[in-house]
């Protein structure tokens, strides 16, 4: 699974992700004024009971904003890096050389968890209907490719280098909201991507484990990850309308993501004769392959709902910093866990591509 996006296509961390908590955001100010003007009104009338309820509620309310952000934060940046850590075990630890079949396999969990929430009334889920499915096809086209090159990144690269690989999506993404809405960063932004350009090029040159096929499988998977981001903005508002809500929440759009790849990946396992090799390999025989390739699957569904959360519970920009910091524990894990052969130049050039990155987040927030 490439490690910027769970096999739910959750936006995790370098670009700017839309708050999908806005309408609530302004609905809940809406009411805030209201109230603010009702009490005003009745100030003179009840103050000494108005001021005891307002410190009740700034107290109840002021522990849950203190907790709720470290949770959601903290369990984010645990799911995400185990994902990333146990597709590496699956891909390189176990030499699983299926990587379209492990995609089908962890998307097939995810279909199965959302319905079955959805059936029990745990989350709420749009019914599929034609027009809906049409209008998503292309992104869900990319989206398989996204994932797809992601596992082959990931199986010929070690996890630090990815790691800096992947601030090229941030940079292609930028050129994109340049031209395609005409959105203009500032001297800090383009100063912190030409670092990460930097860091990326010394990174390879000084890469002791360099494998082409692993980087032309890295620079295509930032292609593809910086045109899904641009590409569902432009689709979303168009999704809405296929629906019978007029909306599309969270739970929807993992759905459909996940749903609408299966065939794609059922076509792709038998164009490239994948499905011989899983039928035949004694790795899909051991037990234990099976419980990684399963706890991948499910966590890829935590990321989805954990990233949602977190966003919520504090917004766009804290949400790109933090994952911009937790890309340091991940790629530390990496090189300590799989024994990655490293030297001076490119252990240099791998913790410069890592705050290049933090403060493109940081950037991004001024």
């Amino acid at each position: 699974m490439s490690s910027e996006f769970s096999s739910n296509g959750a936006q995790s961390h370098e670009f700017d992700c839309e708050d999908p908590g806005n309408a609530s955001i302004r609905s809940s100010a809406e009411r805030k004024a209201l109230t603010d003007r009702f009490s005003r009104g009745n100030r003179g009338a009840n103050n000494n009971h108005g001021m005891e309820f307002d410190g009740n509620e700034k107290r109840v309310h002021g522990a849950g904003k203190k907790s709720g952000p470290l949770l959601s934060g903290t369990a984010y940046c645990i799911s995400s890096c185990s994902m990333i850590l146990l597709n590496k075990v699956v891909l390189s630890g176990y030499n699983f050389n299926a990587g379209i079949s492990l995609m089908f396999y962890q998307n097939l969990i995810s279909s199965l968890v959302v319905i079955l929430l959805g059936f029990s009334g745990a989350v709420s889920v749009e019914k599929l209907n034609s027009k809906l499915i049409r209008v998503w096809i292309p992104v869900n086209v990319i989206f398989v490719g996204m994932l797809v090159s992601g596992m082959y990144s990931l199986k010929y690269i070690n996890i630090a280098m990815v790691t800096i690989l992947k601030n090229v999506t941030n940079i292609l993404t930028a050129i994109g909201e340049l031209y395609l809405f005409r959105k203009h960063q500032n001297q800090k932004v383009w100063t912190a991507m030409f670092l990460m350009i930097i860091s990326a090029i010394s990174g390879g040159i000084t890469d002791l484990s360099f494998d082409a096929a692993g980087y032309a499988w890295q620079i295509l998977n930032c292609v593809l990850t910086a045109s899904y981001s641009l590409i569902l903005r432009r689709v979303m508002d168009e999704a809405k309308k296929g629906t019978r809500s007029g909306s599309l929440n969270e739970a929807s759009m993992v759905l459909l993501n996940n749903l609408l790849s299966l065939p794609f990946a059922i076509f792709l396992i038998l164009l490239f004769g994948e499905w011989e090799y899983v039928i035949n390999a004694d790795v899909t025989k051991l037990p234990m392959f099976w419980v990684v390739a399963t706890a991948s699957g499910l966590l890829g569904l935590t990321i989805s709902f954990t990233s949602i959360w977190f966003l919520h519970q504090t917004g766009p920009t804290t949400y790109s910093l933090v994952g911009s910091l937790n890309k340091i524990p991940i790629s530390i894990a990496g090189l300590v866990l799989f024994k990655v052969p490293l030297s001076l130049s490119n252990s240099f050039s791998i913790l410069f591509g890592l705050f290049a990155g933090v403060f493109f987040a940081r950037a991004k927030m001024s």
